[in-house]
This record gives structure tokens, sequence and C-alpha cells, in this order.
């Protein structure tokens, strides 16, 4: 493929591109390509369906498990389409909470860690800013429909496509989302690792994206209606701030809801703080259990052990480090 000509020229831009700057745009735009179709699916179930007649109700949302699974199955191969849209040129993190946690135990240089976040945040508002315009006619006819007008506070239901709230029965505590945001994100960890580690077994002929998509299907799936399996700083922050800038008010920033019933307040460090922490634990749980092991096994059988491949520096042969 090396014979198409880039967009850009043969110039000097191109060589600018070549490095950190390059992996930048990639990380933005694997970032973009997850959270349109990610918060697109959430807009599928929560307002376009509805609204489009195809429900009992234009209000009609999560009737049993069915639109869950929607969710969940369209969040995972978003992961996956991100990931192999990115992962040749930046190894495809999008997700803060991976690019940390790759710093501290798998070698990805710490000086491009601020910049891989801050193209992460930026690819997901941006998106956000496209699902909007996607399906802000469905939006508003929800809205107008449950008769909960984007200011008034209490439009959480399309305010839900962007970003993650705690459940009910959590009762406004905070600390229990968090608890949960740490879990699952070290759960997502350990995943990531454990698919891109070629000590281990490592899934053959590109099948990694897909892998880190299932992954993120079974955490939907078997662990997410506590706190929406937000996962993901650059996921939930980036959307929640052009949910803010949208009209949707103080349920987005703070991250404030209160009705019968059901409140919660300041919510929206939770999904930052928490999977931050968790990502770090996961990866020090999967080298403690099983990277130490492999490690020990292959020096044993060579006597010695290959230094490993920094983790975000990878070519187009081998993408390495990828994740939601």
């Amino acid at each position: 493929m090396a014979e198409i000509t880039p967009l850009r020229g043969e110039g000097r831009t191109v060589g600018r591109i070549s490095g950190l700057w390059g992996e930048c745009l990639a990380e933005f735009f694997g970032t973009f390509v997850l959270i349109v179709f990610g918060d697109g699916v959430v807009a599928m179930a929560v307002a376009a369906l509805p609204s489009s007649g195809r429900t009992a109700t234009p209000i009609t949302i999560f009737v049993g498990a069915g639109d869950w699974l929607l969710i969940a199955f369209g969040w995972a191969f978003a992961v996956a389409m991100g990931i192999w849209v990115a992962g040749g040129v930046s190894g495809a993190h999008i997700n803060p909470a991976v690019t940390l946690a790759l710093a501290v135990r798998r070698k990805f240089p710490w000086r491009s860690v601020g910049p891989y976040m801050i193209a992460q945040v930026i690819g997901a508002f941006v998106a956000a800013a496209l699902v909007f315009l996607l399906f802000h006619n469905a939006i508003d006819a929800f809205n107008l429909a449950a008769k909960t007008p984007k200011s008034s506070g209490q439009a959480l239901a399309t305010y839900s496509i962007f970003a993650t709230f705690p459940a009910k029965y959590f009762a406004g505590s905070n600390w229990f989302p968090l608890i949960d945001e740490i879990v699952l994100t070290a759960f997502l960890l350990i995943f990531v690792v454990a698919i891109t580690d070629d000590r281990n077994l490592l899934p053959g002929s590109n099948l990694v994206p897909l892998a880190i998509g299932f992954a993120v299907f079974a955490i939907g799936a078997s662990l997410g209606a506590n706190t929406g399996y937000g996962i993901n700083p650059a996921r939930d922050f980036g959307p929640r701030l052009f949910a803010y800038f949208a009209g949707w008010g103080k349920v987005a920033l703070p991250g404030s809801y209160s009705a019968p019933g059901f409140h919660f307040t300041g919510y929206f460090w939770i999904p930052i703080v928490g999977p931050f922490i968790g990502g770090i634990i996961g990866v020090l749980l999967y080298d403690f259990f099983i990277g130490d092991v492999l490690h020990a096994r292959l020096k044993q059988q060579t006597g010695g052990v290959p230094e490993p491949v920094p983790v975000g520096e990878a070519g187009p042969e081998r993408p390495t480090g990828e994740v939601i």
C-alpha cells in the first residue's frame, strides 16, 4: 500500500506526522469512531427507535434485556472498529485509563500520555457533536413526548445517549459507583493486556480488535447496569461536556439529578477517577497472577527474556496495546 499518494503530498508535513503528532491524530480519529458508534447505538435505543414509531409508545425504552443487549453489542463493535481504524499508527488506546496503565507497566512513553489523553477527549467531544447532529430530531421528539425538555434538568433518558449515571438503587451514593468503575476498568485492562500479550494466547489473523470488543461486551452484558460501564474517562467526559453545552445543564455537569426515589449529585468525577485507578489495578493484577508466570517460563526456556516492544510505538505490521 506504500504506493498510495498521501493527501498532504510528499513535503515536510508528511514528515511531521510520522511521530507523536501522527499518533495523536490516530487516537483522535479512533476515539471519534468509538464514540460515534457507541453513543450512536444508545441514541438508537433511547430516542430513534421510539420516536420513529418502532416501539409500543414514543417513550418506550429498555423493555427487558433486548435494548441492553443492543447497546452492549453496539459498544463492542464500536470498540473493535475504533481499534482497527487506529491500531496500526498509535496502538489504538482510545481510552485514557488504558494509556495511563500502559505507561505504568508496559513501557509506553510518559511524554506521550498527556497528548494521547487530550486527543482522546477531543475525539470523543467531536463524535458526540456528530451523534447529536444525526439524532437531534429524534432526541427532540422523545423529550417532547416524555415532557422532559433538556433545560429542565429532567431529561435523563436523552442525556444517557452521551454519558453515564449511577443506578437508582445506589440511592445517591457515589462511593459504590466509584468501586464499580474501578472493578470494571480493572477487568478491562486484565483482558486488554492478556489479549495483546504475545507470551500468552495471542489472537491470530488481526483478530485482536474483535477480541477486545468481545471483552467490552462481556463487561457490559454481565456487569454494566450499575453505572452504565463508563470504563473510559474520554468516552464519558468528552460527550458529557458536549451535552452540557448542548443544553442538558446540570444533569451533565456537575452530574446532578433529582426525581422521586432517584437522585445523584456531582457524579461527573466518578467515571474519570474510577477508570484511572481501576486500569492500574488491572494491569498489576494481570502481571501478578499471569504475566510473572509467563516471564518466568520464558526465562527458564530461553535463558533470557527479550525486550518487549514499547506499547504505542506500533508500526503497520504489529499493532500493540489496543483498546477502547
